[in-house]
């Protein structure tokens, strides 16, 4: 259980990311068009998961942004948005935003995806939704970089994710 705040109030999460080294653990979720696609649907490419609420706040919606405009410039690099958003909800904001360069996945079918990663936020108002995190991704299915946001409301350290990667 990993402990973080809202506007500075401490929630918990299910559990705690997966750590570094460590085989990412498969999953499959639901894409925009209601099609499912699994982690092993990338594999042989550096995977980012942008993990966050809801598109429906200022920050979810600019981390999914920022992640848009970096994967463009990321050679064999897919960025995958997750959240318990409906799929109908992630396909309206990327094309109201113009956002081509992420494939935008719900957990609505999927809920052990939270647990597993250990994201899942277990207390609080926004119990149930998922937490901020980044977690990367290797070619060869191992996780290479982890970051619980420890503030819901604060935006994932971009440059220490993207530097990751490199």
């Amino acid at each position: 259980m990993a402990q973080i705040t809202l506007k500075g109030n401490p929630v918990n999460t299910a559990g705690e990311l997966p750590s570094a080294g460590a085989k990412a653990p498969d999953f499959t979720l639901v894409k925009s068009d209601l099609s499912e696609v699994s982690l092993a649907d990338y594999a042989g490419k550096t995977i980012v998961l942008n993990i966050f609420p809801s598109l429906d706040t200022p920050v979810c919606a600019a981390s999914v942004r920022r992640f848009n405009l970096e994967a463009s410039n990321l050679p064999d690099t897919v960025v995958l948005c997750i959240s318990a958003d409906l799929p109908f909800a992630h396909k309206r904001f990327c094309e109201v935003e113009e956002i081509e360069n992420v494939v935008s996945l719900s957990v609505f079918r999927s809920p052990e995806f939270g647990s597993e990663y250990g994201v899942t936020i277990a207390d609080g108002p926004l119990k149930g939704l998922l937490s901020r995190a980044v977690v990367i991704v290797d070619r060869e299915g191992k996780v290479s970089y982890t970051e619980q946001v420890p503030e819901i409301t604060s935006e994932p350290d971009y440059e220490a994710a993207l530097k990751a990667m490199m």
